[in-house]
């Protein structure tokens, strides 16, 4: 749905210090322009709920860390989740693909799109879905608001960026 140049401007743009990752394949298709970004950091880890932790880490310590994750690692990482965000009540972002989402007319069996909403809503996530391909300046821009506002709030949020073939 986004260029990795595009991500990178965002990132850039709210100030993010570190991405803690593990790619998948459309967030992996960025995984290159965020390597190459002077200001940010690239961190990939190997379990997704390794990543809360990590992000939790970098944030105690004064960095400003994105945890960028598909949503099946979303459903991995709870208790990961729970210790960093409900815990120590950190206000980490995730920026989360939602596979098959924007493929569900071809594949309505993927378990995916049943319980990725529910799940965040259960979690008490301030989230958004990012699903409009033609409006990509738009979306961006959604992202960063949402960002910004979770931020002033002192509360974690969720891009829910849709993934799949529209």
């Amino acid at each position: 749905m986004f260029t990795g140049p595009q991500i990178v401007s965002l990132l850039t743009e709210l100030g993010i210090t570190h991405v803690v990752t593990i790619p998948d394949s459309t967030l992996g298709q960025w995984e290159d322009d965020i390597r190459a970004a002077a200001a940010i950091s690239y961190l990939g880890v190997c379990r997704e709920g390794e990543a809360w932790a990590v992000a939790a880490g970098l944030y105690l310590g004064g960095a400003r860390p994105l945890v960028m994750i598909q949503c099946t690692g979303l459903f991995e990482s709870g208790d990961s989740l729970r210790n960093a965000l409900f815990d120590y009540q950190l206000p980490l972002f995730a920026m989360i693909g939602y596979r098959s989402f924007l493929s569900q007319a071809t594949l309505p069996g993927d378990t995916c799109l049943a319980f990725t909403e529910p799940v965040l809503d259960a979690w008490g996530l301030d989230w958004v879905l990012y699903d409009r391909p033609e409006d990509l300046p738009g979306q961006l821009e959604a992202i960063a608001g949402q960002y910004h506002r979770c931020q002033e709030a002192g509360v974690p949020g969720v891009a829910l960026v849709a993934e799949g073939r529209a």
